[in-house]
């Protein structure tokens, strides 16, 4: 039985939107139900798929929280198109 998990950010991949949206985690959850089984020839009613959203403040990257990091970064990138 295998169970994924799927950490995703709740950000929102659209604009407007502040997380990820039901149609998007349904999608997730069939195209690794279906990764699972054409892979591992493992039943799709036995594949579990748990989605958790990470809130924007509790993760960080490059030593940092992200948004420092993204404020950064693109400052670093406005200062190299210069």
């Amino acid at each position: 039985m295998p169970i994924v998990l799927i950490q995703v950010t709740r950000e929102g991949n659209t604009p407007g939107a502040e997380s990820v949206t039901a149609a998007e985690k349904a999608a997730l959850i069939a195209g690794a139900t279906e990764l699972l089984t054409r892979v591992l020839n493992k039943p799709p009613e036995a594949t579990f798929v748990v989605i958790e959203e990470v809130a924007l403040e509790n993760w960080g990257w490059g030593g940092l929280p992200v948004a420092d990091f993204r404020r950064r970064r693109s400052g670093d990138q406005a200062t190299k198109s210069k």
